[in-house]
């Protein structure tokens, strides 16, 4: 994550992407067995890596939305395997520890979406030709 007002890196930038795709694959598999990961669809929208690139945070999103809490929680427990997955796959010197979040952005687009929409902003949009 960035400190302050500095943008990430490159390698930052790029080593978020690749371990995304390698947790996407992972979950599309669907090796676990943890009983609040089998036969749910997760979505990994972006993974954000320290500066160090020894700690990483994963934004999941169930699909088709729904309640995030037993997702986070399966993958917390599967931490493990999922460094594991990591470390046969990316060529990293170390693995990241893994952090689980939900991914909120898509509520709050839909939210502002919502807001644009109400008939108050409309109003003032319709009648605000002086603008």
């Amino acid at each position: 994550m960035p400190r302050g007002n500095k943008p990430p890196s490159q390698r930052q930038l790029r080593v978020g992407e690749e371990l995304r795709h390698i947790i996407a694959a992972v979950i599309e598999r669907g090796e676990f067995r943890d009983p609040d990961l089998v036969g749910r669809g997760i979505t990994v929208t972006e993974v954000r890596v320290s500066p160090d690139l020894r700690n990483a945070t994963v934004f999941v999103v169930p699909l088709g939305g729904g309640d995030t809490t037993p997702i986070l929680s399966g993958l917390k427990r599967a931490k493990a395997f999922l460094r594991h997955e990591i470390g046969k796959s990316a060529l990293l010197r170390t693995v990241p520890d893994l952090w689980f979040q939900p991914d909120t952005t898509f509520d709050e687009a839909s939210r502002i979406d919502d807001i644009l929409r109400s008939p108050e902003v409309l109003r003032d949009l319709e009648g605000g030709e002086g603008v």
